[in-house]
């Protein structure tokens, strides 16, 4: 029991990661983003997905 609400926490942790990753790169200038970051506030679901899960 002790191990599924570990499982829990670090899942939520996890997803909070992901949301504040998302929300982070979608808030970033799409000049900035694009010129100096190479990346694209559209493809931040892609990019916090494999930063926080590593899919």
């Amino acid at each position: 029991m002790a191990n599924l609400f570990k499982d829990l926490r670090n899942a939520a942790r996890k997803r909070a990661a992901y949301n504040r990753t998302v929300a982070e790169i979608s808030a970033l200038p799409v000049e900035f983003a694009v010129e100096d970051l190479g990346m694209h506030p559209e493809d931040a679901h892609k990019i916090a997905l494999r930063s926080v899960y590593g899919r």
